[in-house]
């Protein structure tokens, strides 16, 4: 995906236009400037911010979308330079939690968050597994975290059988399914990514670490 094709991507979704719009460009700049002073992304993805980081990042709202995950909390995990998490605050204005380790990090997330005016985005400095909510997730997004596994050992004490998992992996997507699925049952699908043809997009729900038995629902799952 191009620039070009990343801003038409936006522009027909309606997100790049109005107040949603202004936000992404001037979260864009956010990033460009705080990059200077801290190592967020790679300075070789900054001429394509557009499709690597935000595009990227705004898929995963469409795929919830499509499933009517509703306007229920959100929760990014290993936030970091705030994707997907920032750009899914720009465009949708129900809760959202973003979490993070390091501190330079956590004060960047922060600084964004009040720049932009995002008073439903908050973020909270711990481990993931150490991370304590008032309520379970309806959406857990990861991006660039951790393998599938790994992730849901960390944070399957923030979800519930309705949350619906948004995992946004390269071409080791089916592999880390297939790895997974031996210590965990859900109902898995793999989204192509709208980005890069060699991306995809682990979809899960009633997500459950499986019995020694190895009874339950067989993962699914479909190469992107």
């Amino acid at each position: 995906m191009t620039e070009e094709e990343a801003r038409g991507w936006l522009t027909v979704r309606g997100w790049l236009d109005g107040e949603a719009g202004a936000k992404l460009e001037r979260l864009a700049a956010l990033l460009v400037a705080e990059n200077e002073r801290q190592n967020l992304v790679s300075a070789s993805s900054i001429p394509q911010m557009w499709s690597r980081h935000i595009v990227d990042s705004a898929q995963l709202l469409t795929l919830a979308e499509e499933r009517q995950a509703g306007d229920g909390l959100w929760v990014d995990l290993g936030s970091g330079a705030g994707f997907p998490g920032l750009v899914i605050a720009c465009l949708r204005q129900a809760p959202i939690v973003l979490v993070e380790t390091r501190g330079l990090r956590v004060r960047y997330l922060e600084s964004c968050i009040a720049a932009l005016d995002l008073p439903h985005a908050s973020v909270k400095q711990a481990k993931v597994e150490r991370v304590g909510l008032n309520r379970r997730a309806s959406i857990i997004s990861a991006r660039a975290f951790a393998a599938l596994d790994s992730t849901f050992a960390m944070a399957s004490h923030l979800c519930d059988g309705k949350t619906l998992w948004l995992l946004p992996k390269g071409r080791s997507a089916q592999l880390e399914l297939e790895s997974a699925s031996q210590q965990w049952q859900a109902a898995f699908h793999v989204e192509q990514s709208v980005t890069d043809v060699d991306s995809a997009i682990v979809v899960a729900t009633d997500v459950r670490r499986r019995n020694m038995s190895g009874a339950g629902k067989s993962a699914r799952g479909r190469k992107p």
